[in-house]
């Protein structure tokens, strides 16, 4: 056929092709993202959760420990809590504000490696503080940092990847999360008694990370229009989703909130845990907190690669989702009722699983209930809410549960508590009706 001027003859789109012999249109899978894009999304997402994890899980209770050894749990609450809710306002900010960005670099980009530099300058002042408020500065500004980061790694799912291929690619970026957890663990470990160093390796291990994945990363700025004009009432607004309008991701939301909330009983006090009930110090918990990861780590490699590859399988997402929180909520209470060093390995153990498992497929679920897929760095940040919220709801929770009947050392009801709500959260991720 000859071209008209000023015309050119369009290739028909892929879901348009039809069965030459039917007639009947074909519903043909989209390509699979690149894997040198998968790669660098998934060395990303390790290097920030090196970053704002290795802090969380160890380095910063150590830290507070040195500073305020009389009152270290009263006071790491006060530092997590703080950062935490900055971490909640930040995360679906930051991801707003790269959804509307028109940089000549894109929308993504900026606030990739932006948000790395300044979690870098937060882990500094925390690194170099001397005294509890200048940690709380330091840690708010590592937060509200890496948080813009993670609000925009997170939109890449949906921005970058398929709907066939997010089981499989969600179930590598939960397992990023662990081994950094893991790598961070060893860090504090091999770093031991090297404070500056124990905070400032990790972070810049996470910021070379992030530059490597902008450096291949696809991006273009936001349409000039596209979005409304984001003023104070539109930061309101950022925080709440009509539950009647979108009832999928208000049950997707309420559903992750419960089940991070099990999870975060682990991760923010499996150190004092170590100290209080096992016998361990600031100066040798590090390494049994090592060993706890490695362990950890080895559940989560089953439970994000089978449950990833199993969902995608399937198509189903619901399912995975009940048994993860189900078996998280068994790991809880062999944690409640371990005195021995032996049942507390085996716990950790099966949280691994049950955590790998969740992390999959919970943000694959997640991806197929976004109210926009415009605003996905938005959306997905109010989602990570209930990641970030649990940090610092458990703190301020943990301590009057802590103090009933045994002297601040109560971690057998803190993890009961968490097992429960763990159980609640897997069973109202049946209300979602827009995915299986």
């Amino acid at each position: 056929m000859t071209e008209l001027p000023g015309l050119r003859t369009a290739e028909p789109a892929r879901n348009d092709q039809v069965n030459p012999i039917s007639g009947v249109p074909l519903k043909l899978t989209p390509p699979d993202a690149p894997k040198r894009l998968i790669t660098a999304m998934a060395l990303a997402q390790f290097g920030a959760y090196l970053t704002i994890m290795t802090p969380v899980v160890v380095t910063l209770s150590v830290r507070v420990a040195e500073i305020a050894p009389n009152n270290k749990a009263s006071a790491l609450s006060a530092v997590l809590s703080v950062g935490a809710l900055l971490a909640l306002i930040g995360n679906p900010f930051f991801g707003a504000m790269s959804d509307r960005t028109r940089s000549r670099f894109g929308r993504r980009r900026p606030w990739l490696i932006g948000g790395m530099l300044a979690g870098l300058l937060g882990l500094a002042i925390v690194a170099t503080g001397g005294s509890i408020p200048v940690l709380t500065l330091g840690w708010a500004v590592t937060q509200l940092g890496v948080n813009a980061t993670l609000a925009t790694l997170t939109a890449l799912l949906p921005d970058q990847v398929p709907a066939h291929q997010r089981g499989r690619v969600g179930g590598v970026l939960g397992l990023m999360t662990s081994i950094a957890i893991l790598a961070g663990t060893a860090l504090a470990a091999l770093l031991s008694g090297h404070t500056f160093a124990m905070f400032m390796v990790p972070a810049v291990i996470g910021t070379l990370t992030v530059a490597l994945l902008i450096s291949i990363l696809k991006d273009r700025p936001a349409d000039a229009g596209q979005h409304e004009r984001y003023g104070f009432k539109e930061f309101l607004r950022t925080f709440y989703v009509n539950p009647r309008r979108f009832p999928d991701f208000s049950w997707n939301l309420l559903s992750r909130f419960l089940i991070w909330m099990g999870i975060a009983s682990v991760t923010t006090y499996q150190s004092y845990l170590l100290i209080d009930r096992f016998g361990y110090t600031t100066g040798n918990v590090a390494t049994a907190v090592l060993i706890a990861t490695l362990l950890t780590t080895a559940g989560m490699v089953g439970g994000s690669t089978i449950g990833g590859w199993l969902s995608d399988r399937t198509g189903n997402r619901k399912p995975f989702v009940l048994i993860a929180g189900v078996v998280i909520a068994i790991s809880l209470l062999g944690l409640a009722v371990s005195h021995s060093f032996a049942l507390f390995l085996v716990s950790v153990l099966v949280f691994g699983v049950g955590e790998g498992l969740y992390l999959a497929v919970d943000l694959a679920l997640a991806t197929e209930v976004l109210p926009n897929p415009d605003d996905a760095a938005k959306d997905m940040g109010v989602l990570n809410i209930a990641n970030a919220l649990p940090q610092s709801l458990v703190p301020i929770l943990a301590a009057p549960i802590l103090a009933v009947g045994s002297g601040g050392e109560n971690y057998g009801l803190l993890f009961l508590l968490g097992a429960i709500v763990a159980i609640a959260g897997s069973l109202l991720v049946r209300l979602v009706r827009g995915a299986r």
